[in-house]
């Protein structure tokens, strides 16, 4: 069916829009309650007059938003303290009527917890931009900061411990690379004394070597005098032969 809208359907049309619906939308919904009418050139001229009112009324509530409302919303910084679980998990949510609720208690303007525009409650630590809408054409941004109720110590305590047992693992590498490095400067002396005592015992030769010569002597000498007996033996004979 196609109707002309006599007031604005947030999400549908504005005053004065032309459209095709459902059947059964306009019948149940639109023309019972006044919102919308058979697009008839009645209707129409009908809802160009709102459309006209509409407007200009629009253009008041915009700048009185402007004049008044923007300049204590725009730019607002809030903290929203939530219970956090062990692993930084919000218990719940912030939602846009705990923001709303909180800009009247800040600021004491009164907005609609449909005035700020969350796609989806908040549902983690940190600071989130939010939009808020004073109007349908001015719009003021805030900063919403989340954070853990009573904060969250444990997290700080385990970094603490980490660091700590890195130190000490540090420590105790270093402590391991000093004890090889000591030993294996020990083992590197130990074989240059080693040499130095071998040399030392070539250049000293044993005392049975040193005595052993005189015994040689003594046996190269000993055969010598039977050579000496036999000659004067043979001497001898000679004698007794030539008498």
């Amino acid at each position: 069916m196609k109707v002309v809208f006599l007031e604005e359907v947030e999400g549908t049309a504005r005053t004065g829009d032309v459209k095709n619906v459902a059947d059964g939308f306009a019948r149940n919904y639109l023309l019972p309650r006044n919102l919308a009418a058979p697009a008839t050139k009645h209707y129409i001229a009908v809802a160009e007059q709102k459309a006209t009112k509409e407007a200009k009324r629009q253009d008041r509530v915009d700048d009185e938003a402007r004049d008044r409302l923007f300049p204590l919303i725009d730019g607002q910084e809030m903290t929203i303290e939530v219970l956090v679980g062990e692993q930084g998990k919000l218990f719940g949510s912030v939602t846009s009527r705990d923001i709303a609720e909180r800009l009247q208690k800040d600021t004491g303007v009164e907005l609609e917890h449909r005035q700020v525009s969350l796609n989806q409650p908040i549902r983690d630590i940190g600071t989130h931009e939010v939009p808020v809408k004073l109007t349908r054409n001015v719009i003021a941004n805030i900063t919403v900061h989340v954070h853990p109720e009573g904060g969250m110590p444990e997290e700080p305590e385990v970094a603490e411990d980490e660091a700590t047992e890195a130190a000490s693992e540090d420590e105790a590498t270093e402590a391991a690379s000093e004890d090889e490095t000591t030993e294996a400067a020990s083992e590197g002396e130990t074989p240059a004394e080693e040499p130095a005592a071998a040399e030392a015992s070539a250049d000293e030769p044993p005392a049975e070597e040193a005595a052993s010569p005189p015994e040689e002597e003594a046996t190269t000498e000993a055969p010598d005098a039977p050579d000496e007996a036999s000659a004067d033996e043979q001497k001898g004979n000679a004698s007794q032969d030539g008498s």
